[in-house]
């Protein structure tokens, strides 16, 4: 069946579906798919959030709060709140541990303005409804100076790795997610969504442009993924 991405992308009700239905096999088929790699880049963003030396950190889009945890334990002073706007995988978070654990929509914090020293997202920001709502609501509650940290999917600059990479994204994911969660169509927006979503020089300023200053971008593994921070205006 064609499904129309933008009109995905923009509903915050099938992004709220999709996640619900995977909740439980979330955290087993990004292991999977990624073949670990998802461990590594955690363990790269929470080294970044730890040479800021925040006191209060706001992971949104926490999900099953795999990174809020490295956080915990790369910045055991700091005080972290993980958001979520699918309860069942919040629920997921919980059974992890995390007690600060609010159900929150990312284009609509309910948060005071400058609450957070920094503040993370990882594969979020790609699924919310608009993404310059969200960015100006994360330099809303960020403190002047305070630190953006984006972590998600891009394509590789390089064209033959590029290919491969779509080639897997498109044709062998959906595959393999389908055996893994059971549902398939979750995995073929996935690819969908990333085609789509801004990376490079397109995400720094679509940063900079709403709020943050000092973008940077950090491909990792082959620029599969790419981390993007930036500063609070």
């Amino acid at each position: 069946m064609s499904i129309d991405t933008h009109h995905r992308q923009q509903d915050p009700r099938f992004i709220q579906r999709t996640f619900a239905c995977i909740a439980s096999r979330y955290d087993f088929a990004n292991h999977a798919l990624s073949g670990g790699c998802d461990f590594l880049w955690r363990a790269r963003a929470a080294a970044i959030v730890k040479s800021w030396a925040p006191a209060r950190i706001l992971d949104l889009a926490t999900g099953s709060g795999d990174l809020a945890l490295a956080l915990g334990r790369a910045c055991p002073t700091a005080e972290i709140t993980g958001a979520d706007f699918c309860q069942p995988m919040l629920a997921e978070a919980q059974k992890k541990g995390l007690l600060r654990l609010v159900n929150a929509d990312g284009t609509r914090l309910p948060f005071r303005d400058a609450s957070f020293d920094a503040l993370t997202v990882a594969f979020g920001l790609r699924n919310m409804a608009s993404w310059p709502t969200a960015i100006s609501e994360m330099a809303r509650v960020l403190r002047t100076g305070g630190h953006v940290l984006v972590l998600d999917f891009s394509l590789p600059a390089l064209a033959p790795l590029r290919s491969a990479y779509r080639f897997y994204l498109h044709r062998i994911l959906p595959i393999v997610a389908g055996v893994v969660t059971g549902d398939r169509s979750s995995y073929e927006y996935l690819g969908e969504s990333i085609e789509k979503f801004p990376s490079g020089a397109a995400m720094t300023q679509l940063l900079e442009a709403h709020g943050f200053a000092l973008a940077q971008a950090e491909p990792l593994t082959g620029g599969i993924v790419t981390i993007y921070t930036a500063t609070r205006r």
